[in-house]
């Protein structure tokens, strides 16, 4: 699992603060996508799900059930490295299994969504996020990439089969208009480590769409929410029930959130994420057929699944391993860095590929760790009128948990699932 705890508890704590000069001890590490000897198809013990992510995995379970009216509208593409045939059991990758989960910008077929600012047959991947579940189905953690971290975009194959060069220094949002999905998980593979066994991408009206089929998403905000650039006014502090284009324009705004970057508007979107996998969880939404089928329909319409994802057997597989996650083990977190740099990086987000090596490699061995803060204080704050949070159930047998006081912290983004939150606004 992991665990988040504020600061002033962790100082109490034996364990002391990672620092550039000591990483964690890390031992263990496993591989991702290793596989045992493939077994049959079964019954998995025992819906939830990450970001766009927990949508997504939420929306494919359900189309599973729908599958005679809904599934025949999928979208399809084959990632780098997938073989033909169904793809093996969830259980036989060794150290869980990873999904991406893209959020493209185009305006193509948008009905005018997000506006005109550019030619409506660009694409970029604008948002970016990798939902790890550990090998013994008791955590998960969802890693956000901003859109501006420049990274290597590696030899993509582009649709008319030839392949894109190397380039050494792109930012990440360009990966999609070199190769498409594939490229964009071929990027974050590279670039963390992890072996990307699934993926998807959503559309604006997708999100659009999605969020009308659960009846919205409760938001709080600290102050008035005002964005010319997306559309969005929330007169004052509050919480707001958010659906369709609202949610939306929450989702995209930059300039009325902290500092105006795409750092503090992942920590917003964080406070919505999280919002949306307890809403996800809770039995109004679990028991009523109706929402649950029209966000598989909302799903797979405006979604591409690469060709493992879209495996029917697959795709409740996953849904079966997340569904009983309890929300203090899933984590959002942010892949660290800075702006402010100069040369490559003027304008862009430099990555902290020390800090990350050590958030990566716990989270592929499936180590626990907490967050030297809950929320980040600068894109989101705790919400003061959160309700009592309920104990945490104890882990069950076989899990990795770590006792907390032998935990490693890490002074990255993020808060989990359990967390109540508020995006901080500004004055724009």
């Amino acid at each position: 699992m992991s665990e988040l705890r504020p600061r002033s508890e962790l100082r109490s704590r034996s364990v002391a603060r990672t620092s550039s000069k000591e990483a964690p001890k890390v031992q263990g590490l496993a591989r991702h996508g290793r596989l045992k000897k493939p077994g049959p198809w079964g019954a998995i013990a025992k819906i939830v799900a990450a970001s766009l992510a927990v949508l997504m995995v939420s929306g494919a379970a359900v189309g599973a059930v729908a599958f005679d009216s809904i599934y025949g509208q999928r979208d399809t593409v084959t990632l780098v490295g997938e073989t033909q045939g169904p793809p093996p059991q969830i259980g036989s990758y060794e150290g869980g299994f990873n999904i991406l989960i893209a959020g493209s910008d185009t305006r193509e077929d948008q009905g005018g969504i997000g506006g005109t600012t550019r030619d409506a047959s660009g694409e970029l991947n604008d948002v970016n996020m990798i939902l790890h579940v550990a090998a013994d189905r008791q955590s998960a953690v969802a890693i956000s990439f901003p859109r501006d971290m420049v990274m290597g975009i590696p030899e993509c194959p582009s649709a008319d089969g030839d392949y894109n060069k190397y380039y050494s220094t792109e930012a990440l949002n360009t990966a999609l208009s070199y190769g498409g999905l594939p490229c964009v998980a071929l990027t974050l593979s590279e670039f963390t480590g992890l072996d990307i066994q699934f993926a998807g991408i959503i559309t604006f009206d997708g999100v659009i769409q999605m969020t009308n089929a659960i009846g919205g998403v409760d938001v709080c905000i600290d102050g008035p929410l005002v964005d010319p650039y997306t559309g969005i006014d929330l007169p004052e502090a509050g919480t707001y029930n958010l659906s369709g284009w609202s949610a939306l324009a929450f989702l995209r705004s930059r300039h009325g959130i902290g500092d105006g970057s795409d750092l503090t508007r992942i920590s917003s979107q964080q406070v919505y994420l999280s919002s949306l996998v307890r809403t996800l969880k809770s039995s109004e939404t679990l028991s009523d057929y109706k929402k649950l089928y029209n966000l598989a329909d909302a799903a797979i319409a405006n979604m591409q699944l690469s060709k493992g994802l879209s495996d029917i057997p697959t795709m409740v597989s996953i849904a079966l391993a997340l569904k009983d996650i309890p929300l203090d083990r899933i984590q959002f977190v942010q892949y660290p860095g800075t702006t402010g740099g100069t040369g490559v990086y003027d304008g862009k987000v430099q990555p902290n590929q020390y800090l990350g090596d050590q958030m990566m490699d716990l989270i592929a061995s499936d180590q626990a760790f907490v967050l030297e803060e809950t929320t980040d204080g600068q894109g989101s704050i705790l919400d003061p009128n959160a309700p009592v949070a309920e104990p945490t159930p104890e882990a069950t047998e076989g899990s990795t948990a770590a006792p907390e006081d032998d935990l490693p912290v890490l002074d990255i983004r993020g808060q989990n699932a359990a967390t109540y939150s508020c995006s901080v606004t500004n004055s724009y």
